[in-house]
């Protein structure tokens, strides 16, 4: 499950002053000391109503489809004037507008979030002339309204921001980690492919020369040194099979998959992966290259999308040698996702090799990718 952070701790907060801003409103109505344009009991139902479109966007935002948080956010900016205007005299109802406006940010352009203000800040003033105020306090109050929700607004901007480098820059590194693990590896392998052609160009022809210099010595040599050119022919040969051997396995040495894999999430900030590999896990260089951009884009959709803060990868091989990679994140994923360039790109690496690859939404984004034993 995803730890309580400042967002959902703010909304918490939000909602307990929407609260204690709107139960003492009510309470002054039914006492007969607030004047209300219309019945007690309507307007409370109008105010459980805004409480419950802005708990709604407030928790279910990254939840519900976005068309859904957009017919409830403008149910919200619509009725919460109307409520200002219905209490003109009640003069803390109108810090319900501030949370509208604060709430505009998240959802929509700069451009609306400065009309929203303006329709705020001027139900504020008009409520204030039909609260019998001078000019003077008019302009103070729609003034103070206006900052207040400019303030919240702007802060609210910069923090998502904020928050949106901080998900470049998490992307970027993991990009990058990827392309630098993957050009390490590149080397190491170009460099065991110039050492074997080395073994088998330079040490191989000449073993096999010295080989067929002992096998004519042999033939001209006397019975006394005849057994001294057999021995000496056949650490040759054995010398010669060595090389040969040495040479097969620096051609096909595995790359290190959970060296590469680490150095990618090394130092990501967020979201903290868990690399879970086995130990028997062996694969060729396609393979491992695949591997690797499949968990490139798997970190990458959490940080973009799911915004997960936990990621946990598995690895593992079967009793038929087949490999399973299995994904697992803590964000906030839609059952009604659709495959970007990214998954797609994964799909297609994966049913390169014969592979196959799943997505759904379980909690978390889930991924599991099969590929069969080469």
């Amino acid at each position: 499950m995803k730890n309580f952070g400042a967002d959902v701790w703010s909304g918490v907060v939000g909602s307990l002053i929407s609260v204690v801003i709107g139960i003492p409103i009510i309470v002054m109505g039914v006492s007969g000391d607030a004047e209300f344009a219309v019945p007690v009991w309507l307007w409370t139902i109008g105010f459980a109503i805004l409480l419950a479109l802005q708990l709604t966007c407030m928790w279910l935002m990254d939840v519900l489809p976005r068309r859904i948080i957009l017919a409830v956010f403008t149910g919200q900016v619509v009725l919460g004037p109307i409520l200002v205007l219905l209490v003109p005299r009640a003069g803390w109802i109108p810090v319900l507008l501030v949370f509208t406006a604060a709430m505009s940010s998240y959802l929509l352009t700069p451009t609306w979030s400065y009309a929203i203000i303006g329709l705020n800040t001027a139900t504020v003033t008009v409520a204030s002339l039909i609260s019998g105020g001078d000019f003077v306090e008019m302009v103070i109050v729609a003034a103070i309204y206006a900052l207040l929700q400019l303030v919240s607004v702007l802060s609210t901007f910069a923090t998502l921001r904020e928050s949106r480098m901080r998900r470049e820059l998490a992307t970027a590194h993991t990009e990058l980690g990827a392309a630098s693990a993957l050009l390490a590896e590149s080397t190491r392998a170009e460099e065991r492919l110039r050492i074997s052609r080395e073994l088998h160009d330079l040490v191989g022809h000449q073993l096999t020369a010295l080989t067929l210099e002992l096998e004519v010595a042999r033939h001209k040599a006397n019975p006394p040194v005849v057994e001294h050119v057999d021995r000496a022919r056949s650490v040759a040969r054995e010398l010669l099979a060595d090389v040969r051997v040495a040479v097969g396995q620096l051609r096909s040495s595995a790359p290190d998959l959970r060296e590469t894999l680490e150095r990618i999430v090394a130092d990501l900030p967020e979201p903290k992966v868990h690399l879970l590999i086995d130990p028997e896990v062996s694969v060729d260089e396609q393979t491992a290259t695949t591997l690797v951009r499949c968990g490139q884009e798997i970190i990458t959709n959490a940080i973009r999308h799911a915004r997960a803060t936990e990621l946990w990868i598995q690895i593992q091989t079967d009793e038929d040698g087949a490999l399973t990679l299995t994904a697992t994140d803590d964000g906030l994923a839609q059952a009604n996702f659709v495959l970007g360039n990214g998954l797609r790109g994964m799909t297609e690496r994966i049913e390169a090799l014969g592979g196959r690859v799943r997505f759904w939404v379980d909690g978390g984004f889930r991924v599991a990718a099969t590929v069969p034993a080469t």
